[in-house]
């Protein structure tokens, strides 16, 4: 996971906090999506990495046999 997709995510979530402080729908909506992307983000990073560690692993145990 990235640092910068970890400080996006956080920025959405302050983003979400002074929209709804603030009674501004549209800030609150958009610090969500901020913050959403963010974890989309980094969900796909885990999964990319997962599989490139399955792949090496694999790539290992091809390696031996």
């Amino acid at each position: 996971m990235g640092i910068g997709d970890k400080a996006e995510e956080l920025k959405g979530k302050l983003k979400a906090a002074v929209g709804d402080a603030t009674d501004d729908p549209r800030m609150e909506a958009e610090g969500r999506t901020e913050e959403a992307s963010a974890k989309i983000k980094q969900d796909t990073e885990s999964i990319v990495d997962a599989l490139h560690d399955a792949g090496s692993a694999r790539k290992g145990s091809d390696d031996a046999g």
